[in-house]
């Protein structure tokens, strides 16, 4: 709606008595009765204008990092192994894990199923134990990663994973003082040095 620019005699009447009943509260220009007039604008000028906000291609969670290889949350095998406490020989752990010890006897179990590998691998510690040996190596293979379509997920290598635990429990925890990951010249991840207690 467009404002009157004039008013007629008889509103400027009403207005004068009006502003003349009223006093200030700050000092200012005094009011006048006609409005002012629109400002014309100079042809061709327009007033800036103020940039506008754009939103990009933007999908939420793009720019979190991708952690869908990590399913597994908990520690890996040689994080757990090697926050374990060092209960042997230093100077000796120290060489053993850089692959500077050669165990006395090793195993392969690499492609028995659970059932073949723990008799067997307790058959060969205790024998191993027996004939007065320190250092064996158990070699289990890293594993195949199988189908995984279920909600829980399947960790790679059941064997790699379950001989750590057989090496800990009943009958072999009494005659087992340490295990580490293998050196890379005797297998690597997909061995274990396993540090037998001296016989008595």
């Amino acid at each position: 709606m467009k404002r009157r620019r004039l008013l007629s005699a008889e509103d400027r009447e009403i207005w004068e008595r009006v502003a003349a009943s009223t006093h200030a509260l700050h000092q200012r220009a005094p009011i006048s009765a006609e409005t002012e007039p629109e400002r014309a604008e100079k042809p061709g000028h327009h007033p800036p204008k103020k940039p506008r906000f754009e939103m990009k291609d933007f999908h939420i969670g793009q720019s979190a990092p991708d952690l869908g290889w990590r399913v597994d949350m908990a520690p890996s095998l040689s994080e757990q192994l090697q926050r374990q406490p060092v209960t042997m020989d230093r100077k000796t752990h120290r060489n053993m894990t850089r692959g500077k010890l050669e165990p006395e006897a090793k195993i392969d179990l690499h492609g028995m199923t659970m059932a073949q590998a723990h008799p067997e691998l307790v058959r060969f510690v205790m024998r191993a134990r027996d004939r007065g040996c320190r250092l064996v190596l158990v070699i289990t293979g890293k594993g195949k990663r199988g189908p995984d379509d279920g909600p829980i997920p399947q960790r790679q290598g059941v064997l790699r994973h379950q001989v750590p635990q057989w090496l800990r429990l009943p009958p072999l925890g009494a005659v087992v003082m340490q295990v580490t990951e293998a050196h890379l010249k005797h297998g690597g991840s997909g061995a274990y040095y396993v540090y037998l207690r001296r016989t008595r």
